[in-house]
Order: C-alpha cells, then sequence, then structure tokens
C-alpha cells in the first residue's frame, strides 16, 4: 500500500506546484514600489501690516460731559405677548410630549447601566404639522438617550395641532 501512496503524493505535489508556481514566480517578477512620502508645508507668511485702529480702545469715562441721550420708546410690536399667546407654546409642548410619549421607550442598555437624563429636541414643523427636522439642542450626556429620544420624535410624524414653526421639546428619562 506505500507503494501506491509514494507516487500519488508525487503527482499531487507536481500537481499544485504546477499551478501554483507561476503566480508565485509572477510576484516576484513585479517591481516594489516604493513608499508613499507626505511632508506638511506651512502656508507662506505674509507681512502684517500695520492698522491705524490700535487693539485695545481706551473704554473708560473720560472728564468731558457726555451728551444727553433720552431712550426711545419700544416700537409698537415689541410689547409684551398676550397672556393667551404666552400659554399656547406651553399647551403645544405639553400635547407634544404626551403624543411623544407614545412612542417613547427607555433603551434596555441605558436600563441595564442605570443611565437617566434629559434631552432638549428641537423640532422643526413644516406649514401642516409634519416633523421636517430633529436636532438634539441639549443632550443627556448619554448617547443612547438622545438617539431615543431622536428616534421617538421621528416616529411621531404630524404635530398637527402645533402654530409655531420651531418647538423645544424637553424628553426625560427617569427609572424608578
Amino acid at each position: 500500500m506505500l507503494s501506491r501512496l509514494i507516487p500519488a503524493l508525487a503527482l499531487s505535489l507536481a500537481l499544485h506546484a504546477s499551478l501554483l508556481l507561476p503566480d508565485i514566480l509572477k510576484r516576484e517578477a513585479t517591481a516594489v514600489r516604493p513608499a508613499l512620502e507626505a511632508s506638511l508645508r506651512l502656508p507662506p507668511v505674509r507681512p502684517s501690516l500695520p492698522s491705524d485702529e490700535p487693539l485695545l480702545k481706551n473704554t473708560l469715562p473720560t472728564d468731558k460731559p457726555s451728551p444727553a441721550i433720552k431712550p426711545l420708546p419700544p416700537p409698537p410690536a415689541a410689547r409684551a405677548p398676550s397672556p393667551a399667546s404666552r400659554t399656547t407654546p406651553r399647551r403645544e409642548v405639553e400635547a407634544a410630549q404626551r403624543k411623544l410619549s407614545q412612542h417613547l421607550y427607555y433603551p434596555p442598555e441605558a436600563v441595564a447601566r442605570g443611565l437617566e437624563g434629559e434631552v432638549r429636541l428641537i423640532l422643526t414643523l413644516s406649514d401642516d404639522g409634519r416633523i421636517v427636522d430633529v436636532g438634539v439642542a441639549a443632550s443627556s450626556g448619554h448617547p443612547v438617550l438622545d438617539k431615543a429620544a431622536e428616534r421617538a420624535a421621528w416616529a411621531m410624524g404630524r404635530v398637527s395641532w402645533a402654530q409655531s414653526r420651531e418647538l423645544i421639546l424637553p424628553v426625560i428619562f427617569r427609572l424608578d
């Protein structure tokens, strides 16, 4: 039996060598490329031109009397908003928080790690109340909670009762 194995082994080696040898020779024949080199060049230095204005200005009061300046009365549009318009954004935020609570979930990873926090989202709304953009205005400090709040806001879909174009929405994550 050994007499049959030796020729079979020799034939197998010869066959494999004939298939692999051309690739090995081809790799050795290719020239080795030099390594890439990179260098940084500083930008050309421009001579600084002296300016007529000093860097620091004297803001201390002088002995000269200043002319009396009367403050202008505020324009009519700058008056305080009416009580009804002040409560409208609060109502919008409360309604949005109720709708958000239907889509909000506490990420299991955050529960396991005991993470809590408050995320403040900025919702940009279209004229018909669709949510066009969701951004994090103030992070909770935990990206997991921030992403969960963003996903829930996108899931709300439409905020048809809102009259504002932008809405700041606080999202609170607390473990009980």
